[in-house]
């Protein structure tokens, strides 16, 4: 099965959409990665997704608004990668995130948007959306969907290494993923990975940054001690895992609170920054996988050099990125949607971590204005993932 999978991360800096074949072979799946782009946002765009991001109140006429050009730009982005790399089965959009509730630990709702009938209109395909709802109302978190992937992903990994692998997402949020031999995976959200940075480079310089690329910022920084005590004061970074959190829980507000009235110079902010989510992390993994043979890391925080040469100088597991085993550590997450698409079609429930013992719910809703879902034939659930990408790695 051919599936185009969408999304938009927590940093929202631009639409990712890969084109991915799924095959099963028994309790096997053959992945593999065909075509990948990633769309800027284009200036209107950005402009009505940003208030939402940041919380602001908004009318029922500028949401209406938001979720049709969300998925008018969805559309776009879709119907591109297809012209050029050919037709498809289905298409997965997991949308933008703009909320996801957490109250005591609890998860009471997540809303994406994305109003995924424009993308069936422009593709002619059925569309599965809204991929976190169903285990949410099963009493779960409905994150870190990651979980699943890595669960198949890396456990051949695992088996060979007599080890747990770990992995890890540096998106807005850093999520991680802990994979043992025998198939279990322990997955919480850390707290921030680069949300806060992207945030506080986009006030500081009016919005003619929106993150400190290459962590260029971060290298001319120093780090203020007395703010990054502060902030690992937050209580996401002890609360009890399975745990998740979003934009929502760390925003401008976060380091304004922290900074209790005092300036601090940008590039010191980022650098600070920067060593809050190497810390916490590292903090994460030696609670929670300190015996990890190796952490494999993906996402746009992949593409900071200070943040990944600090989380190698204090994680004392080997720190690979996924481009090194075979998947491009941009286009990750992409991938993952694709095998939830395919999961979803074939009715194979997700049990992620924190779903209630026996409460697993097949994942996404599916709009099928175009056409119906194709038959998918298998024996049983698959058991393991292997990937077949172009890039020489070792996977």
């Amino acid at each position: 099965m051919r599936i185009l999978a969408l999304q938009s991360g927590t940093s929202a800096d631009a639409i990712d959409a890969g084109i991915v074949e799924v095959r099963a072979h028994g309790d096997e799946l053959d992945v593999g990665l065909i075509a990948y782009a990633e769309t800027p946002w284009t200036a209107e765009e950005r402009a009505l997704l940003l208030p939402a991001l940041g919380g602001d109140p908004l009318s029922p006429q500028h949401w209406t608004r938001l979720t049709t050009l969300v998925g008018q730009a969805f559309a776009r982005a879709a119907g591109n990668l297809i012209d050029a790399h050919g037709d498809v089965d289905v298409v997965c959009s997991h949308g933008q995130t703009v909320f996801h509730g957490v109250d005591g630990g609890r998860v009471w709702g997540t809303l994406q948007i994305g109003e995924p009938a424009w993308i069936a209109e422009r593709t002619r395909r059925p569309v599965v959306f809204n991929l976190r709802v169903a285990d949410v109302a099963a009493g779960g978190q409905g994150a870190p969907l990651m979980a699943v992937f890595d669960g198949l992903w890396l456990r051949a990994a695992a088996e060979r290494a007599k080890a747990p692998v770990a992995s890890l997402n540096l998106g807005g949020i850093a999520n991680i993923q802990v994979v043992t031999e025998q198939g279990g995976v322990t997955a919480f959200d850390v707290g921030p990975a680069n949300a806060l940075i992207d945030a506080v480079v986009a006030r500081g310089t009016d919005g003619a940054e929106a993150y400190d690329r290459d962590g260029s910022r971060a290298a001319c920084g120093a780090v203020d001690a007395d703010l990054l005590e502060r902030l690992r004061r937050h209580p996401h970074f002890t609360a009890d895992v399975p745990k998740t959190t979003g934009r929502e829980t760390f925003t401008l507000h976060t380091v304004d609170d922290a900074l209790d009235g005092r300036t601090v110079a940008l590039d010191d902010l980022c650098a600070t920054l920067a060593e809050l989510t190497a810390t916490t992390i590292a903090d994460a993994l030696r609670r929670h996988a300190g015996d990890a043979a190796v952490v494999v890391a993906s996402g746009g925080g992949v593409r900071n050099p200070v943040l990944m040469t600090r989380l190698r100088a204090l994680l004392p597991a080997r720190v690979d990125t996924s481009d090194e085993w075979g998947l491009p550590a941009a286009a990750r997450e992409t991938v993952m949607f694709a095998v939830l698409a395919w999961l979803s079609a074939a009715r194979v429930p997700l049990s992620l971590p924190g779903t209630p013992a026996g409460r697993a719910a097949v994942a996404g809703q599916w709009d099928l204005s175009a056409q119906a879902v194709p038959e998918i034939a298998r024996a049983t659930a698959p058991r393991v993932l292997r990937m077949h990408v172009d890039h020489g790695g070792r996977a």
